[in-house]
């Protein structure tokens, strides 16, 4: 990966970089995928265009999966992804939180890990989860924020 790192931040769970392509994005999220098991939540923060979806097909990537199929679910809602483990790609951005509930979807956790685009409308999500924050800075610079909750495994 090519992107700046600031790893003052690590000891206290949270890490940042600032990248400047599409595939460096990617390339972070392929290095989370290292760290994702069964029911890991990762929630990915940013505006529309961010690059949460690049982000999610280096998740795939790392889970050994085809980066290529991966696609915004905004009109399917769940897209899967099999690799090492499956990767359920979540994109909530049309639904409210009572539609969320109705989709259960800690039922997909038990054998997979879950990416989930526009958290906020997941009020019951679980507890703990990986929080991915992605800022765009410029058209093509973006700051990437993972914060990892203290004392959080996924092994």
């Amino acid at each position: 990966m090519t992107g700046e790192r600031r790893d003052d931040d690590v000891a206290a769970g949270r890490s940042v970089a600032v990248t400047h392509a599409e595939a460096e994005t990617s390339a972070l999220g392929e290095a989370l995928a290292a760290d994702l098991g069964p029911g890991t939540v990762v929630f990915l923060e940013g505006p529309l265009g961010a690059g949460k979806t690049a982000f999610v097909r280096g998740l795939a990537a790392g889970l050994g999966a085809a980066p290529e199929d991966v696609s915004s679910p905004t009109f399917a809602i769940v897209q899967e992804y099999r690799g090492r483990i499956a990767l359920q790609h979540v994109d909530l951005y049309r639904l409210t939180p009572v539609e969320v509930e109705d989709l259960a979807l800690d039922d997909l956790l038990e054998e997979a890990a879950m990416a989930v685009e526009w958290p906020d409308r997941w009020t019951r999500a679980p507890e703990p989860v990986i929080r991915v924050v992605i800022e765009p800075v410029d058209p093509s610079t973006r700051r990437v924020t993972i914060i990892r909750p203290d004392g959080y495994s996924t092994r």
